[in-house]
């Protein structure tokens, strides 16, 4: 009792007093913390009420952008942030270097810019700031690509720094810049074919970029290729100039090193340049030193001679009748510059007789000269590292006047390349070597095939000699560097109206120093013209061996052939030559 009296000291059953006696006496200060409390709980419950209103708010606008992050920019996600991604993940794709380290093709780093639609807020007036900064932007057709419903649109590749700041500055919401790649070639046109070139996404497309597009993709290591920038210099200004002066309709050009395969200069006219690849449209793309094939005319009596003289069929004394033209059926084979008598071989070789060429082909028969052409690389495409290869064309039906026109390059077509390759066998002691683009590293044995004796490839030295000597090829010569090679001048045929005298191609083949063959040249120009100073002449000794002789007079010294000081050695009586010697000086 006590102690419910203490728990609540002014209760009426206790005090006997009425209800309102006893509110009347209960202390004011009392009566004011009762309300209060009262008034603190009512509060307390509002507020609950209000933050279990804001949550469910939140919990609402919170469940919206889930949607919006994670399905309505899904499509973003794998359009425009993952192709973002993927750029800059990528690796910078390899260099390009000559033989010797020459910087030939780079990758160097770039902006691009590109934008999302639906964070562009005026499509309008961004397109209209934009075309300030690109004069070549069409408003309209930007303004159609920023007010599409896409996530990711590329709006320019390949941004300078001024370009990229200037777009920057003019701060459009949704404008977004992308680290990117930019090809470059820092010689142009010089090694265009070559080389090749990439698309706007850094993908190979032709030449050696084309070739080893994987390889160069995800390697730090520079491509070191077999070319020598400085020869590739001099080719190319030779044949420009010949092709200037010859009003021609383009030229072809080849230097291999005959030991071992290596290509050092690669040259087709007209090219482009692969820092705009829009020049590589039409006919300037076309390899003519790889993926063209062509009847090579005269050059081919090199092959007919070498085939004749390792099958044992024919010796160099041997003569053959050229009297007269040779008819067969509708066919008549004669000679430009007829001796009208008989002719050994070599003079077969000198004065570039069809005829002579034909009667030995047919002593060597259809048979042996398919198998020594197959030898030679000459039916089947070549075996070099680029994709723009040519396949040769030979007859369907493989008879005995394809036999004799063949001896002397009609009625096959084959590219430069396997022209020099094949002469190159011809004179390196009998071993056919596959062309190479990639630099042998020091010290790596190359294996070649043996199509030759060595007897035979010195024998063919000599003939080579001696036409630079005494024959069609004395435009060529230089003093002290032992110049060897063929004239070749083939009538090309037309879509309609067959061979025509009045197109030809017209080209030289040569090796040097003849004592101990390091290089094979090969020049062709495709239809030159007479001139005054050729007295009309438009044949392979006029228009191509020049090239031939100007182009070793400037690439020796680069590559370090002293010209020898020491007199050429004349054959003397008992030498295989010396009666191809006698003969010329008639």
């Amino acid at each position: 009792m006590i102690f419910e009296r203490l728990r609540h000291p002014f209760s009426p059953a206790d005090t006997n007093v009425s209800a309102s006696e006893t509110a009347s006496e209960i202390p004011t200060h009392i009566k004011f913390e009762g309300i209060r409390r009262h008034a603190l709980e009512t509060g307390r419950n509002r507020l609950l009420v209000t933050g279990a209103l804001f949550m469910l708010a939140f919990a609402v606008i919170a469940g919206r952008l889930v949607e919006l992050a994670v399905v309505d920019q899904a499509g973003e996600e794998t359009r425009g942030a993952r192709i973002a991604a993927t750029l800059k993940l990528r690796k910078v794709r390899a260099d390009i270097t000559d033989r010797n380290g020459i910087l030939l093709a780079s990758s160097l780093p770039t902006a691009s810019l590109y934008a999302n639609p639906r964070h562009v807020l005026d499509p309008k007036e961004a397109a209209r700031k934009l075309a300030r900064v690109f004069p070549s932007f069409e408003k309209k057709k930007i303004q159609a690509k920023l007010a599409s419903d896409k996530t990711f649109v590329w709006l320019h590749r390949n941004l300078t720094p001024k370009t990229q700041f200037a777009v920057n500055a003019l701060g459009i919401p949704g404008l977004y810049f992308q680290r990117t790649e930019r090809r470059v070639y820092p010689h142009g046109r010089m090694v265009a074919h070559a080389l090749g070139l990439t698309n706007i996404d850094g993908r190979g497309l032709s030449g050696i970029e084309g070739y080893f597009d994987k390889s160069l993709r995800g390697t730090d290591e520079p491509l070191s290729l077999s070319l020598d920038i400085r020869v590739q210099s001099v080719l190319r200004e030779e044949l420009l100039k010949s092709m200037a002066e010859f009003r021609a309709i383009g030229a072809a050009g080849i230097v291999m090193d005959v030991t071992n395969g290596e290509v050092r200069a690669m040259v087709s006219l007209p090219d482009f340049n692969p820092n705009k690849p829009v020049t590589a449209a039409g006919i300037a793309g076309f390899n003519r030193a790889t993926k063209g094939v062509y009847e090579m005319g005269s050059t081919f009596k090199l092959f007919t001679a070498a085939m004749a003289l390792d099958s044992g069929v024919t010796r160099l004394r041997d003569r053959f009748d050229a009297t007269k033209p040779i008819k067969i059926s509708r066919f008549k084979i004669s000679d430009y510059h007829g001796k009208n008598r008989w002719l050994t071989v070599p003079e077969i070789i000198v004065y570039s007789s069809n005829i002579g060429a034909a009667k030995m082909a047919l002593e060597v028969g259809t048979a042996g000269q398919k198998k020594y052409l197959k030898r030679f690389g000459l039916l089947t495409p070549a075996r070099i590292e680029l994709p723009e290869i040519g396949s040769p064309l030979t007859p369907d039906h493989w008879r005995e006047i394809n036999t004799m026109t063949i001896s002397y390059g009609h009625g096959i077509a084959v590219s430069p390349l396997q022209l020099a390759a094949g002469v190159a066998a011809l004179v390196n002691g009998g071993v056919l070597y596959n062309p190479r683009m990639i630099k042998i590293p020091r010290g790596k044995e190359i294996v070649g095939s043996r199509v030759l004796s060595k007897a035979t490839s010195r024998k063919m030295r000599g003939l080579m000699r001696l036409v630079v000597r005494n024959g069609t090829g004395r435009n060529a010569d230089v003093p002290g560097y032992l110049i060897g090679g063929k004239t070749g001048t083939a009538d090309k045929p037309g879509p309609r109206d067959g061979y025509s005298g009045r197109r030809v191609i017209s080209s030289f083949v040569a090796a040097f120093p003849m004592n101990k063959p390091r290089y094979v040249i090969l020049a062709l120009i495709d239809e030159p013209k007479g001139t005054q100073r050729t007295r009309g002449y438009a044949t392979g000794g006029w228009v191509a061996a020049p090239i031939v002789a100007r182009v070793v007079k400037r690439m020796a010294p680069i590559l370090g052939l002293v010209p020898s000081k020491q007199t050429e050695k004349v054959p003397k009586p008992g030498d295989d030559l010396f009666i191809a010697a006698k003969a010329t000086k008639r």
